[in-house]
């Protein structure tokens, strides 16, 4: 799952072209947070060549300041390799942690790497900006009590469209069926068979083979007007003209909104759109979470802090343009407004309600969600 316009592969630890040397001075620096004395002096008893904090991180999936401002306040150099998918983090994990401090998986993959003992409990009393984290995000059902994760960012799974080319307001999935055109669904098998399980009036969580069944059927017969299973570039397709509709993560698609309404030249302000289908859809949630093995945990739980911070958390968010987790830094109106005020990033109560959380269904269950996209790819011809 992307969180960018554009995915990049993961590279390797010993590859530092995205490294950031600590050259932020504290007089340039907007938050409050202070690195913990006992971190601090941890850093210093390390070889120089050791003070430093391995993440990796979806691509350009933070704030200009966010690595840097952190380096100076702890005194270390914040390394940033890239994935692509959380099935790349998982299958690198699987063979042994090479080095990593902080992951960030979703909220579909959090359990499995519970589960399978990839990631190791962090101890919440060393991150007190933990009490920032919004009610509806504490506790999740994917890890209850935060044993192993903090909240990130989190969005939506919805529609974007071109008005223009659409002709009419978008608000249901049964307007993306019916629609004379052309369309892009994400090539997310558990995501879109998750849809039409939730239409079918079935857990959209279902690991029953009749009901993954039901779902690609339900969706083959709907995928008449599907010329691409977009590999989360939906957003480029529909600003280039090559779709009128997609399927498509919300801040994806609120980036080329705000792109297009700042920059009237180009000739796309308020040419495009996206909503969350009346019947509901996913949420998702990115988390902070510790490998197993992680050489420097101690500095990854002040990271994990020190994201937490209002400021902080602001920062990230009015760059990638998803919402933040981080209750106090909404209250203290450190967030656009234009962004606040969006109900593409933050749903309304009556939207909200309908959200749904696409989970870990488990090694045999995925085998059922893989095999039958693969026959609706044969179906639809994609």
């Amino acid at each position: 799952m992307s969180r960018t316009t554009t995915l990049v592969a993961g590279l390797c630890l010993g590859m530092l072209s995205l490294s950031l040397p600590v050259f932020a001075q504290d007089d340039a620096i907007k938050t409050t947070w202070t690195c913990p004395a006992e971190v601090v002096e941890l850093v210093q008893s390390l070889p120089e060549s050791d003070r430093v904090l391995n993440w990796w991180n979806w691509t350009t999936y933070e704030a200009d300041n966010t690595r840097s401002d952190f380096g100076a306040l702890c005194g270390v150099t914040v390394n940033e390799d890239n994935f692509a998918n959380n099935e790349e983090v998982i299958a690198k994990l699987r063979q042994g942690n090479p080095g990593y401090d902080l992951i960030v998986p979703t909220s579909s993959s959090v359990e499995l790497l519970i589960r399978e003992g990839l990631v190791q409990p962090v101890d919440l009393s060393k991150i007190p900006n933990f009490a920032n984290v919004s009610v509806h995000l504490v506790d999740p059902v994917y890890d209850p009590g935060n044993q192993y994760t903090v909240p990130y960012q989190w969005g939506t799974l919805g529609v974007g469209y071109n008005k223009e080319a659409v002709g009419k307001e978008v608000t249901s999935w049964d307007d993306v069926w019916s629609f004379d055109g052309n369309v892009a669904w994400i090539d997310d098998p558990q995501g879109m068979m998750s849809i039409a399980l939730n239409l079918l009036g079935k857990d959209p969580n279902s690991k029953d083979a009749g009901d993954i069944a039901a779902a690609r059927d339900f969706l083959v017969e709907r995928g008449g007007n599907v010329r691409a299973l977009a590999a989360d570039d939906g957003q480029e397709k529909l600003l280039s003209g090559e779709m009128d509709l997609v399927v498509e993560y919300s801040g994806d698609i609120f980036q080329i909104i705000i792109n297009c309404n700042e920059n009237p030249d180009q000739g796309c302000a308020d040419k495009f759109d996206f909503v969350l289908p009346e019947e509901g859809t996913i949420r998702w949630v990115d988390n902070l979470a510790i490998p197993m093995d992680a050489p420097h945990y101690e500095l990854a739980l002040a990271f994990m802090d020190y994201i937490l911070d209002p400021q902080v958390a602001a920062d990230i968010s009015n760059y990638t343009a998803y919402a933040t987790p981080n209750q106090k830094a909404i209250d203290e109106a450190l967030i656009l407004p234009e962004y606040l005020e969006s109900e593409i990033i933050y749903p309304t109560d009556e939207s909200a309600s309908k959200l749904f959380a696409a989970l870990d269904v488990g090694q045999e269950a995925t085998r059922l969600y893989n095999d039958a996209w693969t026959e609706l790819r044969t179906l639809l011809g994609q």
